[in-house]
């Protein structure tokens, strides 16, 4: 399983002891995945019409089975409605690696749970305020009513609903995505200002027809997985951060170490070159005593680093006395270049 299904799997048995943090989820999952069918064509009514009317049915559809699950206990706690799961096969799905023409008998798995009673379709509804007293309806994919979630448990109970019908999440040992696709901007900038609420900031993005709320920084799926309580998986996620974080540090160093030997080692042959040119145009004889120590020094020890340089010499010097010579010797053969034309 990967690790968005295990997450989701931990938000399925995750229920708000509180009934209107459990009517909260409820209507993030019908405001998701939840629909009003007349006979058997998908019909989304409009505002003002009342579903009862038409014969409708309160179809409750998701590919993800833990959302239905989820969905059927929220239906039993809150408003005692026992119902049935129906499993179905819909459209046809591709094996990978096979031309786009030849297609399987392979479908994909769709779970769902229909309410056919008007009297338990209007109850729900009404909860989840997508109806009004007089049994007028609002549009299903509008944002919620503020008044379902006003407080706090009440927001990381939408949230957790959310995510169960529309969330995903990469794994974090690869990568750090999670995202929840939302059918129109309007749901995706009410869960933008409920995680901003929280002090967790995500980003909205339109892919195809659909707008995405997604997260790429690890602290905020981090604080993202504690809002929704999906507590077994925020530890997991934090060990995947702490292992990438200690590969990503030693990588760092390793990285770091390997450029510092690389410039010890180009200015240890910049300054071998500079000496062996004074010995053979200038002569060591014409330089003074300190220089001339210093070039012998460097010659014997060419991979040597500063510090370890200036303890051969007598008397030793420190690191900064080592560089002040041998850059003295560097602007010398610089000027002995440059006085017989001589390139680097």
């Amino acid at each position: 399983m990967s690790f968005s299904g295990e997450v989701k799997e931990e938000l399925q048995k995750q229920v708000a002891a509180a009934r209107h943090c459990q009517i909260a989820e409820l209507a993030s999952i019908l405001h998701f995945c939840g629909s009003l069918q007349a006979a058997e064509k998908v019909n989304n009514r409009e505002e003002g019409v009342r579903p009862s009317s038409y014969g409708e049915k309160l179809v409750i559809q998701a590919e993800n089975e833990a959302v239905i699950r989820k969905c059927f206990t929220l239906l039993k706690k809150t408003f005692n409605i026992n119902t049935s799961v129906n499993e179905k096969r819909v459209g046809n799905s591709m094996k990978p690696g096979l031309k786009p023409r030849v297609r399987t008998s392979a479908r994909i798995r769709a779970y769902d749970i229909e309410l056919t009673d008007p009297v338990q379709i209007k109850q729900v509804l009404q909860a989840a305020k997508f109806m009004d007293k007089e049994g007028m309806l609002r549009d299903m994919r509008a944002p919620v009513s503020a008044m379902l979630i006003k407080n706090s448990c009440c927001q990381r109970a939408f949230l957790r609903g959310a995510f169960l019908s529309s969330g995903s999440m990469s794994d974090p040992g690869k990568s750090y995505h999670l995202e929840i696709v939302c059918t129109n901007l309007f749901q995706a900038e009410q869960i933008q200002t409920i995680l901003l609420s929280f002090e967790v900031e995500a980003r909205i993005v339109q892919r195809k027809k659909y707008h995405v709320v997604y997260m790429k920084d690890g602290t905020g799926i981090s604080d993202f997985l504690n809002i929704v309580e999906a507590h077994k998986s925020l530890m997991n996620f934090e060990n995947y951060r702490i292992v990438k974080e200690m590969r990503n540090s030693v990588n760092r160093r390793v990285n770091c170490e390997t450029a510092n030997i690389g410039k010890t080692v180009n200015a240890s042959t910049r300054q071998a070159e500079d000496i062996l040119l004074l010995q053979e145009k200038y002569g060591f004889e014409n330089l003074p005593d300190g220089l001339k120590e210093m070039a012998e020094i460097r010659l014997a020890y060419p991979d040597a680093p500063l510090r370890e340089l200036g303890e051969y010499l007598d008397p030793p010097v420190g690191k900064s006395g080592v560089n002040h010579r041998l850059r003295k010797l560097s602007e010398l053969a610089d000027n002995v270049r440059s006085q017989q034309g001589i390139n680097r």
